[in-house]
């Protein structure tokens, strides 16, 4: 068993990178999860298993057998290809590496949180359930975390979902989000000799510009992006097909479905002669929200103010959309700082880690007395 504590930030960060260096893209996070399993094993937890949509799961049990557990996630996959170089970086208090704070470093803090109770030798009255979960990012649609929704259901004290970069925020809004894929069909045709007849490409631009340029409220806060396009073989061909994908989010679920209705019918209506327009849901993060003054809202603040932390809340689209949509207590806490999440050039802040680590485990510990 390893022996680790929470007053080591090293040891945390080296499992980061450990398990940072797994490629771990969406509905191909299984390497990732077998070396999570395993841990969970070394650490002598009880009912380590895999479900069928791979999350791990690992318990640390409590005294009261009869006590509601916690729930403690943090999602394994990441938005970056297996062929991205996952080569990390080290920077003066920084470590730099694709997808090292977004979510390596969230999944380490399972583990973390495992050591700062095992250091102080806390003996938790309920069941502390741990989960390596799939399916956040993207396409993943939180696929993963409906099953572990599903297994667990409401008789639970709540969840606490972990996530790497968000150190200082506490999430209980969850923002609602709907995304499409879009897709323009022609004849195609030789760029010149067929001159005039519609291009899927030309067709699919237009009607990108069409939909950006309906007008969002900025309260509540509502966005639209198109994040993908595609289509054409060749630089002299009429394209026969193009593609995009767009995501729409609100923070108020009737803005969302305003935007919704507005987007639908500028497609409903964009057909023409020789122009196929089609759009499928490739994603839906249900909304939902636990009041500011919910206790374990008030006890993750307070478990932040303790180290020092000046805590704000805030709403996000996170894998807590899923319990607070079903109306289940959940949270989003962070482990530590940094930046360029999504991007090459992503980095997680060193010295807070320890400060980030015994704040969750502060709020695993004192959970029980608020959420039975």
């Amino acid at each position: 068993m390893m022996n680790k504590t929470s007053q080591q930030p090293s040891d945390i960060l080296d499992l980061t990178i450990q398990i940072q260096q797994i490629p771990a893209p969406s509905f191909a996070e299984g390497p990732r999860g077998e070396f999570v399993r395993g841990l969970f094993q070394k650490e002598k937890l009880k009912d380590v298993s895999m479900d069928s949509f791979g999350n791990v799961y690992a318990r640390l049990p409590g005294k009261q057998k009869k006590a509601k557990p916690l729930i403690v996630s943090a999602h394994l996959d990441t938005v970056f290809p297996v062929s991205v170089n996952l080569q990390t970086k080290r920077e003066k208090n920084k470590v730099f590496g694709p997808g090292i704070g977004d979510n390596s470093m969230g999944v380490a803090a399972l583990f973390g949180i495992l050591w700062a109770l095992r250091e102080k030798n806390v003996s938790l009255e309920h069941d502390l359930w741990l989960v390596a979960n799939t399916g956040e990012e993207g396409l993943g649609d939180l696929r993963g975390m409906r099953g572990v929704v599903d297994r667990f259901n409401s008789n639970v004290i709540g969840y606490l979902v972990l996530e790497g970069l968000a150190l200082g925020h506490v999430y209980h809004r969850a923002i609602g989000v709907q995304r499409y894929r879009i897709t323009a069909k022609t004849a195609g045709g030789h760029s010149w000799a067929d001159y005039g007849q519609p291009s899927a490409v030309h067709e699919l631009a237009s009607l990108i510009t069409e939909l950006t340029s309906i007008r969002l409220p900025r309260s509540p806060r509502t966005t639209m992006n198109v994040g993908t396009v595609h289509g054409g073989t060749g630089v002299n061909v009429l394209a026969s097909e193009a593609r995009c994908e767009l995501d729409l989010r609100s923070e108020e679920p009737k803005a969302l479905l305003k935007l919704i209705h507005q987007v639908e019918k500028i497609l409903k209506n964009a057909d023409r002669e020789g122009v196929r327009i089609m759009a499928e849901i490739i994603g839906q993060r249900p909304a939902g929200e636990i009041p500011a003054d919910h206790p374990l809202v008030t006890l993750a603040m307070q478990c932040l103010n303790e180290q020092g932390v000046e805590a704000s809340l805030t709403a996000g689209s996170t894998d807590a959309n899923v319990p607070l949509s079903r109306g289940i207590p959940a949270i989003v806490m962070g482990i530590s700082t940094g930046g360029g999440a999504h991007t090459l050039n992503e980095f997680v802040d060193i010295e807070p880690i320890a400060t980030g680590i015994e704040s969750v485990a502060r709020f695993v510990e004192l959970a029980g007395s608020v959420g039975q």
